[in-house]
């Protein structure tokens, strides 16, 4: 039988677990040369710099690709559950994964939106919607 584990933040990603829980989507932007990047990491892979910021993006791309999972990753997700993999529009060289919410099957090059699921007090997921399917956007603050 197979272990299931939760996410857990760790130096680089806990920021960014944080803004996810307050339905925020970001991204890494280089002080040094400009350069997006995710997944969050301590220096930038372009220039080196340690120096970044959080960019609040638009959570929104399209479908590179898909799997059908059958391990239980995380406790209480059923098997199997689809996971896509997410080209984001605002930062076309990244790439963000999360459970597929669609009513059939996902397509590559499909749009979609992230729609946050809360999975208790610490834990806040980004799933992925195909773009004209009503998600949960961010309220107004």
């Amino acid at each position: 039988m197979m272990t299931a584990y939760r996410p857990e933040p760790d130096r680089d990603s806990r920021q960014w677990w944080e803004r996810v829980a307050g339905q925020e989507f970001a991204v890494q932007e280089c002080e040094g040369c400009g350069a997006a990047r995710f997944p969050a990491r301590a220096f930038c892979p372009e220039c080196r710099t340690e120096a970044w910021h959080w960019r609040e993006v638009e959570p929104e791309g399209v479908v590179e690709s898909w799997i059908v999972n059958h391990q239980p990753f995380m406790p209480g997700f059923e098997v199997p559950y689809v996971v896509v993999m997410v080209r984001l529009a605002a930062v076309p060289g990244c790439f963000v994964y999360g459970n597929w919410r669609g009513a059939g099957p996902p397509e590559r090059g499909r749009r979609v939106r992230a729609a946050y699921r809360r999975v208790d007090e610490r834990l806040t997921l980004v799933d992925w919607a195909p773009d004209d399917h009503p998600v949960e956007r961010k309220s107004s603050r």
